[in-house]
């Protein structure tokens, strides 16, 4: 069934006008008829060339079988006009229904022989299978008055998983200790562990007390004992899945933050020759990946984030700690992801906070709300707006006193806003492991 162009409904549309101008001008008749049979002849001759025979025309979608949460990906079209005339494209590209995006459209002309390529990038918010469909293309002849619809290529999968190329940014920042750049801090080690790696030159900044002194008699120089950070220390991410981790911020939940967050971090964990490990819980237990450091170790991982599911009901940490408890033996730091918006939601769990932090080392992430942040600087037009503000602004004080109250009992924290999650993690996790805390 071919389409109509606008051009068609213009030229049509002109030649019943002047039908209509010929009956006060009698004159104007004879035209009219002639631009009218001239114009159904054009209108033939483009269904001629479009469906006599189907146009040579060939398309391939390229995509990367795996996409990250959150991030832009790129799709790839490529086009081939193998037909002998030139022809103009109309492109609509079947995305997944998840995007709900609808206005994706490409206008453009193609000569005989000639091919190009189409680029557009999506930006998932949710994990799982996401099917793309055919890609349906309008064309025509230089004439421009119908189309012809084609249906190109072949249906694609792709699976959206927490986002590597995010894991992948910062492992480069994180491992090449980047501190000019924005985000990842370089950490000066305080006090050493006790891995000795070599004796090096003695340079302003080191730890005198790591002064070698038969070394520096032999060579008439200071020379320093240098040490280098413990490996095989387990850490494990522990992610909430409860309905406190389901509030949006920027289309993803704090619970795809946190498993942004833990994939990344756990990518330097195990780049840093530690044990990574990961537990999700909400009112059961969740995923539960014993630290280690092997070579599929983050694929387990991975795999573990991709299939977590945010659950209706409230956290239960008395069985996280009993799973703690039975499931890890020696030392290690766990770094809690999860969110309180109460100071009587903290209060309620911080006994079993202080009983992990005393067999652990305990770092509990959570989250400042934005929303409220930026409200709360908003200009003041009404006298209501007062109070709006002042009930803002002491939720956001709420927030900061839960941090003191941590800090009281011992226990590390850290209040960050979503997007700021992954670079205070990990440099949280650096800092921890420069103090030797870990």
């Amino acid at each position: 069934m071919p389409h109509l162009t606008n051009r068609f409904f213009i030229l049509f549309g002109s030649i019943a006008a002047l039908f209509a101008l010929s009956f006060p001008f009698a004159l104007l008749l004879p035209l009219a008829k002639a631009l009218f049979a001239l114009a159904i002849l054009l209108v033939v001759v483009e269904l001629l060339l479009l469906y006599a025979q189907r146009p040579k025309v060939f398309c391939k979608r390229t995509i990367n079988p795996v996409f990250s949460l959150g991030d832009p990906n790129k799709v790839t079209l490529s086009f081939e006009n193998a037909a002998r005339l030139h022809l103009t494209f109309e492109v609509y590209d079947e995305i997944p229904f998840q995007l709900q995006k609808r206005d994706l459209c490409f206008s453009f002309g193609l000569p005989a022989g000639a091919n190009t390529t189409l680029e557009y990038d999506l930006m998932p918010h949710n994990r799982g299978v996401y099917a793309f469909g055919i890609t349906n293309a309008l064309v025509n002849t230089r004439l421009g008055l119908v189309q012809r619809r084609l249906r190109l290529g072949q249906p694609d999968t792709a699976d959206v998983y927490p986002s590597i190329i995010q894991m992948k940014r910062y492992e480069l920042r994180a491992l090449r200790n980047i501190a000019h750049e924005v985000g990842i801090k370089k950490m000066r080690r305080i006090g050493h562990s006790y891995e000795f790696e070599q004796i090096k030159n003695y340079v302003e900044g080191d730890d005198y007390r790591s002064v070698n002194w038969k070394a520096s008699s032999r060579h008439n120089t200071l020379m320093v004992n240098q040490y280098e950070d413990e490996k095989s220390q387990q850490v494990y991410c522990i992610v909430d899945k409860s309905r406190a981790m389901k509030m949006p911020f920027n289309g993803l939940s704090l619970m795809d933050y946190a498993i942004n967050t833990s994939l990344a971090i756990s990518n330097i964990i195990l780049k840093k020759q530690d044990k990574a490990g990961l537990f999700s819980f909400s009112d059961v237990m969740g995923s539960t990946i014993k630290a280690d450091r092997s070579a599929s170790q983050l694929q387990r991982i991975m795999e573990a984030l991709y299939r977590e599911k945010e659950r209706p009901g409230e956290s239960n940490y008395e069985l996280l700690y009993q799973a703690i408890r039975r499931f890890i033996s020696a030392r290690s730091l766990l770094i809690l992801f999860t969110n309180f918006e109460s100071s009587y939601a903290l209060e309620r769990v911080l006994p079993t906070l202080r009983r992990l932090n005393t067999a652990h080392l305990l770092v509990v992430v959570f989250f400042e709300n934005t929303e409220i942040q930026t409200f709360s600087r908003q200009p003041l037009r009404r006298s209501s707006d007062i109070f709006r503000q002042t009930v803002s602004r002491q939720f956001l004080h709420e927030k900061k006193e839960m941090v003191t109250r941590l800090r009281q009992y011992g226990i590390q924290s850290i209040l960050t806003r979503p997007e700021d999650l992954t670079l205070n993690t990990i440099n949280k996790y650096l800092e921890l492991k420069s103090r030797g805390l870990i």
